[in-house]
């Protein structure tokens, strides 16, 4: 998307953040050309920290084309950065609502638009003790049935270092490195033309999760974890991992 397309606002919002991003961050990107350059996408990074969507947003970018993120309605209520995520044409929803049909309709039309959707599958930051992703949500699954729009896997590593789910702890320490990987479209094809059943919508879903845990495995340079991280309901609780 040419800078004179962005309009005012979207103008706005990478002149506040891309400054802010190239002194914070020390970015290496990967896998840039597996992202369509054109035509509606449905992006699904891994969730490891509040700070990982201005990564996400920083790569979606830099390859010409703009995100739009679905996230918690609740952000929408924060003074002036509720006002900056509708008039950069950010998609809230809430969640176990009749207003989560409406954000579905909003996300279908969006991807018909040819607009790239960025859907966290985990719903929040992982649970898991080192950071893999967890088990997802069914949503991106849903929307790829319905629309027939691609699933683009991410995967982010290093925005821990600014800012850290398991102490809490945000770093002003400039030049941090980061790391982002676009993978190649996860192969949905088995599942094309059926019903959107829980069991269907849940083996795709975890057909996606497990090509970005694979992703994040490079990034780490490590080898991945068996299968994905569950967390019971009770935080104090046993975990479960599946082999």
């Amino acid at each position: 998307m040419g800078q004179r397309r962005l309009g005012f606002w979207r103008r706005l919002a990478v002149v506040l953040v891309l400054p802010t991003l190239k002194v914070w961050t020390k970015p290496r990107w990967y896998g840039l050309e597996n992202m369509p350059p054109d035509g509606g996408v449905i992006l699904t990074p891994n969730h490891i920290s509040q700070f990982d969507p201005l990564l996400v947003a920083h790569v979606i970018y830099g390859t010409g084309r703009w995100p739009r993120f679905l996230a918690k309605a609740s952000i929408w209520k924060v003074p002036f950065v509720g006002f900056m995520l509708r008039k950069t044409r950010q998609i809230p929803v809430e969640r176990g609502s009749v207003e989560a049909v409406k954000s579905l309709d909003t996300l279908v039309e969006a991807l018909r638009e040819g607009s790239v959707v960025v859907i966290y599958p985990e719903g929040t930051t992982t649970r898991d003790p080192e950071l893999w992703p967890m088990r997802g949500k069914t949503g991106a699954a849903r929307l790829a049935l319905l629309t027939g729009a691609p699933v683009v896997p991410m995967a982010t590593w290093g925005a821990q270092q600014v800012h850290d789910v398991r102490t809490k702890k945000i770093s002003l320490k400039p030049r941090r490195q980061v790391s982002v990987s676009v993978g190649k479209p996860v192969d949905l094809s088995h599942w094309q033309g059926e019903a959107p059943t829980k069991a269907v919508l849940e083996q795709m879903t975890e057909a996606i999760q497990l090509a970005t845990r694979d992703l994040l495995a490079e990034l780490r340079q490590e080898p991945p974890p068996p299968g994905l991280y569950a967390p019971t309901r009770r935080a104090t609780g046993p975990t479960e991992r599946p082999a």
